[in-house]
């Protein structure tokens, strides 16, 4: 009988464990970020590291963005995340987006649910990689820019300071854009070819021209490039994070 009794109780305890495993495993995946990412950890260890999310164009992807990593700064911890909307093989996006004579046209919808996940995914990131929250950047291509200004803009807190290369900043988002005081510690730096051919410099021009107006300064620099980074723009933006870092 009492031998009995043992084997009920260590089976019991057994069931618990496994329980309570079932839990934390259950807690670990719900933790880990929706969007996929790469990974650059930083080269030089010096307590909490900043940390740059990388975000690609449209039918990009996340490699694609993550071959500029070795061009950043040792410093920062570097993540290249991959957009939310699926276009094909190796292909992907922040939002669906048609090319017209008057400008491009957007899903806003899909649009304003990136906003959002892309700052989940920022608190998300938390629980699996170490970082400082309070130094996080955003270096974004083209759409990645354009998600750049609209996380950035909405959410100052969240973010120390964006990189936009060959971006636009979407009119839809300026009605959600905080307010002057609570973008006053923004950091942007701006980037666009004057022969761009697929979002137009002049977009360039009309974000500096905004960003000026909420009192902001942001650091421009043109090249006389088409719709691309080149050696050039990656060392200069390169300056600008290791400058704005601390």
């Amino acid at each position: 009988m009492i031998k009995s009794k043992l084997v009920w109780i260590s089976v019991l305890l057994v069931s618990i464990t496994l329980i309570n495993l079932s839990f934390k495993m259950t807690d670990i995946i719900n933790q880990k970020p929706s969007l996929y990412y790469w990974v650059r950890t930083p080269k030089i260890k010096a307590g909490k590291p900043p940390l740059i999310i990388l975000m690609h164009g449209v039918g990009s992807n996340e490699q694609n963005m993550f071959s500029f990593a070795s061009s950043l700064p040792g410093q920062f911890l570097v993540v290249s995340v991959r957009g939310p909307l699926i276009l094909g093989q190796n292909s992907f996006a922040w939002f669906q987006v048609r090319f017209t004579p008057q400008g491009p046209v957007i899903n806003q919808e899909q649009a304003e649910n990136s906003r959002k996940e892309i700052l989940q995914f920022i608190e998300d990131l938390k629980n699996v990689e170490y970082f400082d929250e309070k130094r996080v950047y955003l270096m974004g291509f083209s759409q990645g820019g354009i998600m750049s200004y609209s996380v950035a803009l909405t959410a100052p807190e969240k973010i120390k300071g964006i990189a936009v290369m060959s971006g636009r900043l979407l009119t839809e988002v300026k009605p959600l854009t905080a307010s002057k005081d609570r973008l006053k510690n923004l950091k942007i730096y701006v980037s666009h070819g004057t022969q761009d051919s697929v979002l137009k410099f002049q977009y360039a021009l009309d974000a500096i021209a905004y960003l000026d107006s909420k009192g902001l300064n942001p650091e421009f620099h043109q090249y006389p490039e088409d719709h691309t980074i080149n050696q050039q723009m990656l060392d200069d933006v390169s300056v600008w994070f290791c400058k704005e870092k601390e």
